[in-house]
């Protein structure tokens, strides 16, 4: 009574061999890599040169290719780009942590202790400028 459907519905899944995907521990890697560069860019416009080429060889570990290095200069104020850099490696320690990646977890450490320094010595009475 019917004619059967000869074509396959849009609706019904495709086949998951025609997707590429990632492992968990590819993703972090990404998102490790990512979270560096962007901490690498402030770094870099703070003019750490060696802390920059630290975290520029974490990058190229992460990425198999060494990263774009442009320090871009926002006029920001260096207590505005300490910060910046440690909420940045804060993020960079939680994916470290998180994938197990012990070098990446030290480095991510030592430049939040770092801007921290920074940030402690550019404040008058000893609290951290701008810390809520």
């Amino acid at each position: 009574m019917y004619e059967p459907i000869r074509t396959p519905s849009v609706h019904s899944p495709a086949d998951e061999a025609d997707f590429p995907h990632r492992s968990r521990e590819e993703e972090l890697d990404i998102q490790l890599a990512g979270h560096l560069a962007a901490l690498l860019a402030v770094t870099d416009e703070l003019g750490l040169g060696p802390a920059g080429d630290r975290i520029a060889e974490q990058v190229a570990r992460l990425r198999g290719a060494p990263p774009a290095r442009h320090a871009a200069l926002t006029d920001a104020a260096p207590a505005s780009l300490h910060r910046r850099a440690h909420a940045l490696a804060g993020r960079a320690l939680v994916v470290a942590a998180s994938r197990a990646d012990t070098t990446a977890a030290i480095l991510s450490a030592q430049r939040m202790d770092a801007h921290t320094e920074a940030l402690a010595a550019a404040a008058p009475s000893g609290h951290l400028v701008g810390a809520h």
